[in-house]
């Protein structure tokens, strides 16, 4: 066989055989010749194959009878392909600028498929959105799909760079839990061994401050995530991946800030850089590479400028709710140009344990990242003193009992420290434009949905 070339690679080849892998996308059958757009992981390309003349055998040899019946035989395969067929073709690679589809086509030698499809697709491209999760794995096809994933590997892997040439430490904190990490709601519980109860961990969050017990200094850690919130929002999810950061020796919730910001603006930059282009193309979405430093509201304040925007937030608890955020993040366009914005200074009763309180105001110090409207990250400076941390969690109506093992960690020393936790499928949804997470993630999880 052949070697395999990447239909990306082919601009770039000489003129001559070639052998390519892939899928049918579409079949045009014409009266003198046979067009296929095979598309692989990278791209589409033209396939061509002449119509064959009928055998006329008292004017045929037999090896033209021969060759006639295999290239009738390639035509009638041809027609028979149904869509998302998975097939090899081996034939002749020519530049031609007339053809649109990269400037290339390759004429057809052979065939050879490799995986036949049921001639009915079950969805199409304009099918809704819980047919096509039923179907994700052909849905996924779509050029548009498999750029999402594309986009999400590159801003991942700026993150990754950014921390890692920083001398952060990437860990892998276990998913399975003795206790709840912050709060006895919103947990899946799963039955262990000898009788005993596990839970799924909601966040990463006492394992993120164990490592600043252990002198780590700077963690990270991209990873799943779960919340039994039986919510059937645009925007959540009962596993998601959560993006964590954690530092050592911090002054304030605004080290942490400006963190983030950083590692945004980076990202970000990454993902206009490679991608930008197909993003406008299919999404209709120009990438903005964010200014540093995003503008800073304290939530009060907040909550004052969207009411004079004419919108009350109805909430009892004090903090914004979807349509506040939207009122908020409208202001900060209008005023600053600027899709991100950090709401700090909130108070206590809306704020984990864990979070430190500013000594004058007796609010935390912390703050909520929104993006285009939609809150993405909570982050903050925690609480590393452990006295204060027991009375905090008293507070909470918390057993200190029942938090021993996370306590542990601050009776024997932990240095001011901060970090945040951001979701990865918010992110990738708002950069986008897309009005659902299931968009961009591989396979949604929810309420509802628990295959494929």
């Amino acid at each position: 066989m052949s070697e395999r070339v990447l239909v990306k690679q082919l601009q770039s080849r000489e003129d001559g055989p070639v052998s390519v892998s892939g899928w049918v996308e579409t079949v045009r059958d014409q009266k003198k010749v046979q067009f296929v757009i095979l598309r692989d992981e990278t791209g589409a390309v033209q396939l061509v194959n002449p119509a064959t003349r009928p055998i006329d055998p008292s004017t045929s040899s037999g090896t033209e009878q021969e060759q006639d019946a295999a290239a009738l035989t390639l035509t009638d395969t041809i027609s028979g392909l149904a869509t998302g067929t998975f097939l090899t073709v081996t034939g002749e690679l020519k530049h031609d600028e007339r053809v649109k589809l990269g400037g290339v086509e390759i004429k057809i030698a052979s065939l050879e498929i490799a995986a036949a499809a049921l001639p009915e697709t079950p969805i199409a491209p304009d099918s809704g959105l819980d047919k096509r999760m039923d179907w994700r794995f052909l849905d996924l096809r779509q050029r548009r799909n498999n750029l999402i994933f594309r986009i999400q590997t590159t801003f991942e892997h700026a993150l990754r760079t950014y921390w890692i040439d920083r001398d952060y430490i990437e860990i892998h904190s276990p998913k399975l839990m003795a206790s709840p990490s912050e709060s006895n709601a919103e947990l899946f519980e799963v039955p262990y061994f000898e009788d005993k109860t596990a839970y799924l961990a909601q966040s990463p969050q006492f394992f993120k401050q164990m490592a600043q017990s252990a002198g780590f200094g700077k963690i990270f850690e991209i990873a799943p995530a779960f919340r039994a919130d039986p919510s059937f929002t645009s925007r959540h999810a009962t596993e998601f991946t959560s993006i964590d950061a954690e530092i050592s020796w911090i002054d304030s919730h605004e080290d942490v800030a400006r963190m983030q910001e950083e590692i945004l603006q980076t990202a970000f930059q990454a993902v206009k850089d490679k991608h930008g282009a197909e993003i406008a193309e299919l999404f209709d979405v120009e990438v903005q590479v964010p200014t540093i430093p995003f503008p800073r509201i304290p939530l009060a304040e907040a909550l004052e400028i969207v009411k004079a925007r004419g919108y009350e937030v109805p909430r009892t608890d004090g903090d914004l709710d979807p349509e506040g955020e939207r009122q908020i993040a409208a202001y900060v366009q209008e005023t600053f140009g600027h899709q991100f914005v950090f709401i700090t200074d909130y108070h206590p009763a809306i704020r984990a344990f864990y979070h430190m309180r500013d000594a004058e105001t007796g609010l935390t110090k912390s703050y909520d990242l929104l993006f285009n409207g939609v809150e993405i990250t909570t982050g903050a400076q925690r609480e590393h003193r452990v006295d204060v941390l027991i009375e905090q969690a008293k507070e909470k109506g918390l057993d200190p009992e029942h938090l021993d093992f996370y306590l542990d960690f601050f009776r024997y020393g932990v240095p001011p420290h901060g970090g945040f936790g951001m979701g990865l499928a918010r992110v990738l949804m708002l950069l986008l434009g897309q009005d659902s997470i299931r968009e961009v993630t591989y396979l949604f999880r929810g309420p509802t949905r628990l295959a494929p």
